[in-house]
């Protein structure tokens, strides 16, 4: 073999060692970009499932008008799939919720902590026993003792600040994010 032929012979294997690299790299980091793009394809539907359905979002806040309420009279309006009461109160059910002793009740909140504005009571209207929905929106409905909400199912009674008073109940009726978006607004969630 002469000089030439082998500088020729290594040159092409250099070539081809440094073709044989450069076709590993390439391998290599297309088989690491379709990893990464098979990953964030399974992943999204994953993130997007643990995200709340459409029609919770569509209620994750509810505007109720309560000029048709007069004092005394109270309604029933769906938030989240829970019942939420709205009380318009009268001046004597105002009187009795601020003037109970808070250190007699199960569950110490003082009515002030549980209304923005006196003559409106708004409470989840869930039983905090087990569960179960209160009566005493109805003027033809069982108010309990305390003139508030009774629940017939294990005799929990709530005052007309929706505070547990009597029965098993271990807590006073919840009260739900809300504001005042005008004098006959409300804006619960």
């Amino acid at each position: 073999m002469t000089i030439a032929n082998q500088e020729l012979r290594t040159i092409m294997t250099a070539h081809t060692k440094d073709d044989e690299n450069a076709r590993r790299d390439f391998l290599q980091l297309t088989a690491g970009a379709m990893g990464v793009v098979g990953a964030a394809c399974v992943a999204t539907p994953l993130v997007n499932s643990l995200n709340p359905a459409k029609d919770t979002l569509a209620l994750a806040t509810i505007e109720v008008d309560v000029s048709d309420l007069k004092p005394g009279e109270a309604k029933t309006e769906m938030w989240q799939g829970k019942p939420v009461f709205i009380k318009h109160r009268t001046p004597k059910e105002i009187e009795e919720a601020e003037d109970v002793d808070v250190a007699t009740l199960r569950d110490k909140q003082p009515d002030s902590a549980r209304v923005q504005k006196p003559e409106w009571l708004v409470v989840i209207g869930v039983c905090t026993h087990l569960g179960c929905i209160p009566v005493g929106n109805k003027p033809t409905d069982a108010h309990g003792d305390y003139d508030g909400w009774f629940c017939p199912c294990h005799g929990s009674h709530y005052d007309t600040s929706g505070r547990v008073r009597k029965g098993p109940a271990p807590k006073n009726l919840a009260v739900p994010p809300y504001e005042f978006v005008s004098d006959t607004v409300i804006k619960i969630g």
